[in-house]
């Protein structure tokens, strides 16, 4: 018997015959052909590429839905982009084989998304690296990996995306993992099927192949190979524990997040993108209170058209059929870059021309988001919300622009809806300032990853500086409590959309703050319903 650890990615207790699952030996060419041949080949891979994702995303929307077969339009679009394609190009102009050049892109590409701040982003990079490993399969004509019949629990060094998309999600009892995050798609699957997972586990592939059972517990962290009678025993028990937890959350589903004093806190969720509406709306999330929107401007070479945004706001609005669905308005900039705008180069981007600054920079790309928003408030419950807001009179020319927007949108005909103006409190000044934001807003929002990092004055892209990234720093909570008491002497409601927002030890805390809506990840509603339900405050 041998145990270990690995990061938990959903609870549960998984006991079966583990299959470790190999990426397929790639027979690297030895020596480039012409450029010119090498650039026919890439491109002949590309259309065989577009043809397998193509049939792949047709297979995963039947099968599990359009959320998880969002995983392969990303990969799409790649297909698509110029940079990408161009860098390859470029490589194989300078005398490498196509296979070899679609590698080294491929991984300089998502070496740089894997130093982007935000975990959304990060995650892209496994599509990148996922997109340019099967052109070049495609390239050196590798094979697939066949997996065995019967359930098992699935051990890997890392799966790409398409890869997990395409495993038979029904005969899976577990995930084990190497590498990997907990925004990985093998993550996100994991949660969506609600089986136990670990990521960034210490077992080693060939322990894995070497046992005949394998105990995975989600909840704890640990995997066991041939556990004894007495660590089976102990396992069986916390499964029959953690169904039992599974069953009392469903309990709440559908009612209504109430303490026991009476204090009514909404549980919203946070989304990336229109399709993960229907996750927010599946895990009894009643509303959005963040809707990331530079997601609809990333990926791609051109600006999305005013009707792209509107498309996509409209489904949103839609789907959430009446609940409260806050959109952020573009925050790229820093760690969320997109060549085509040509924002200038800084020495600092965390503390440049970002959010709110980039809009009323560019009315060109404000102003058509803005028109999106409006134009897509006629079929739900829409909010705008400016982010990286330091001053005053920020907020009160963004609202100027928005008046504009809305009584021109009105001379036209078109039918809009007043929208309640928020800001996103996630800078020091905004937060000291919140008095005289109040004023000029509707409701806050407080963004508490970067009011963390601009507080602390710590770079939370540096993993070298995590013992002194604390979000739970008394500086950064007085400052929380001052911002709920601004909004509530000033008459409107202040939430949290940052990670703190589904912290359970905060939770209270927060509601005695004031705050009464808590923003967070579609999975976690149900448990913070529960704790909020349970307590006295």
């Amino acid at each position: 018997m041998k145990q270990g650890t690995g990061l938990p990615v959903f609870p549960g207790v998984a006991i079966g015959t583990p299959v470790v699952y190999r990426k397929a030996a790639r027979s690297m060419p030895v020596a480039a052909a012409d450029p010119a041949v090498e650039q026919k080949k890439f491109e002949d891979a590309l259309e065989t590429a577009r043809a397998q994702l193509t049939a792949l995303y047709e297979c995963a929307t039947r099968d599990v839905g359009e959320e998880q077969a969002a995983i392969v339009e990303v990969q799409m679009m790649m297909l698509d982009d110029l940079d990408y394609l161009e860098a390859i190009s470029a490589e194989i102009s300078a005398g490498s084989a196509a296979a070899q050049a679609v590698l080294k892109c491929g991984e300089e590409f998502a070496s740089a998304f894997a130093e982007m701040d935000d975990e959304y982003m990060k995650a892209r990079a496994a599509d990148v690296r996922d997109i340019s490993q099967r052109i070049a399969d495609i390239l050196c004509g590798s094979e697939g990996f066949a997996l065995p019949e019967g359930r098992f629990i699935l051990v890997a060094e890392d799966l790409g995306p398409s890869e997990t998309i395409q495993l038979p999600r029904e005969r899976i009892l577990a995930f084990v993992t190497r590498q990997g995050s907990l925004s990985s798609h093998t993550a996100i699957l994991a949660r969506t099927l609600n089986i136990p997972s670990l990521v960034q586990a210490d077992l080693a592939l060939r322990d894995a192949e070497n046992c005949t059972t394998l105990a995975v517990d989600g909840g704890a962290g640990t995997w066991t190979t041939d556990p004894d009678d007495a660590t089976l025993n102990m396992l069986n028990a916390r499964r029959q524990e953690v169904e039992a937890g599974r069953a009392t959350l469903e309990a709440y589903r559908g009612r209504q997040s109430i303490t026991k004093n009476g204090k009514k806190i909404l549980l919203c969720a946070n989304i990336g993108c229109a399709e993960d509406a229907d996750a927010a709306l599946s895990a009894d999330a009643e509303g959005v209170g963040l809707m990331r929107s530079e997601f609809l401007y990333l990926g791609r070479n051109t600006l999305p058209t005013e009707e792209e945004l509107f498309n996509a706001y409209r489904r949103v609005a839609q789907t959430m059929a009446g609940k409260p669905v806050v959109i952020r308005t573009l925050d790229i900039g820093a760690d969320k870059q997109a060549d085509y705008l040509n924002l200038p180069k800084e020495e600092n981007p965390a503390l440049g021309l970002r959010g709110l600054r980039l809009c009323l920079s560019r009315p060109d790309i404000f102003i058509p988001q803005l028109r999106a928003i409006y134009r897509a408030s006629a079929f739900g419950k829409l909010h705008i919300m400016f982010p990286m807001v330091t001053s005053v009179w920020e907020v009160q020319r963004a609202k100027a622009m928005c008046e504009r927007v809305r009584a021109d949108l009105e001379r036209q005909g078109v039918m809009v809806e007043k929208i309640p103006i928020g800001v996103m409190i996630e800078t020091p000044a905004a937060a000291v300032i919140a008095p005289e934001l109040a004023k000029e807003v509707d409701f806050f929002s407080v963004g508490t990853n970067d009011l963390t990092q601009y507080t602390l004055a710590i770079d939370r892209q540096n993993a070298g500086l995590g013992e002194f990234y604390d979000p739970h720093h008394p500086a950064v909570l007085a400052l929380m409590a001052y911002i709920a008491k601004s909004a509530q002497e000033a008459g409107i409601w202040a939430g949290i959309c940052g990670e703190l927002g589904a912290d359970p030890e905060l939770t209270i805390r927060f509601i005695n703050m004031g705050y009464t809506e808590l923003s967070m990840a579609p999975g976690r509603v149900l448990a913070l319903r529960k704790l909020v339900c349970e307590s006295e405050e």
